[in-house]
This record gives C-alpha cells, sequence and structure tokens, in this order.
C-alpha cells in the first residue's frame, strides 16, 4: 500500500483571508481578494488621475465591462466638480447623466422613500376592534 497523502497536506491557505486553496493553485490570494486588492488599486488611480472609465479598464487591462459594473454598483464614482466624463451612464428612470449607480439622487429618493397610506372609512365594520372587552 502507497503512502496515503493526509486530508489537509495539499492545502494551502490566502495570505489576506485565510481561505483554503488547492496546492495546484497558481497564486497567493483566492479570486475574491485578488478583485477587491484589483479594486483598491483602480480606485486609487481614478483619485490620482482624471480618467474615464474607458483609461482605467485599458490601464488595468479590465473588460470594461467590470468598470462600469463598479460604477453602477456605487462602488467607485467620479469627481463631481466637473461634467459627467461617463458616456453611456444614465438614470434608469428618467434618463439623466449620472456619475454612478443607477439612478439620479430625484429618482433614488421617490423610488426609496416608503410610503404610507391611511384609509379612512366611517363603516362600523373598518373599526379598531379590542380583544379584551369589558
Amino acid at each position: 500500500m502507497e503512502n496515503p497523502v493526509k486530508l489537509f497536506e495539499n492545502i494551502k491557505y490566502c495570505d489576506v483571508c485565510h481561505r483554503p486553496l488547492s496546492s495546484e493553485y497558481e497564486k497567493d490570494l483566492c479570486p475574491v481578494c485578488m478583485e477587491e486588492e484589483m479594486f483598491s488599486q483602480v480606485r486609487e488611480y481614478i483619485r490620482a488621475n482624471d480618467v474615464n472609465e474607458y483609461d482605467v479598464a485599458e490601464h488595468f487591462d479590465l473588460p470594461l465591462r467590470q468598470v462600469k459594473d463598479w460604477i453602477r454598483e456605487g462602488r467607485i464614482e467620479y469627481k463631481t466638480d466637473q461634467p459627467v466624463k461617463m458616456t453611456q451612464l444614465h438614470c434608469l428612470e428618467c434618463g439623466a447623466p449620472i456619475a454612478f449607480g443607477s439612478y439620479c439622487q430625484t429618482c433614488y429618493k421617490l423610488k426609496h422613500t416608503p410610503k404610507a397610506t391611511y384609509v379612512r372609512s366611517d363603516d362600523p365594520e373598518n373599526r379598531m376592534r379590542f380583544l379584551e372587552k369589558d
């Protein structure tokens, strides 16, 4: 019988989050931590430079879709003291140009403001009832 391989000897761990990784996995970070590290680099690059989404995708060799997803999620935002540099980012409700997210501030407030309704009725069946009545 050959030497049995112990269960946890062929596993290495992510340097950041310590998730178990296969010993055949070539990198030291798991895919989630690698994406977070890349996101941090992208965010710092945007803060330091006056760039648009195409420049970011080209500089980091990322798919343009990934950069736009981060913008839609509201994770990155372009400087607002200048005109909006996004070429195809518009409010899903009214179509106004936006710097990040899916809705402009006005539509976001309208969609996410809780609405309460009050129904007044003089019908005796619709009155408040008490469980214990003397």
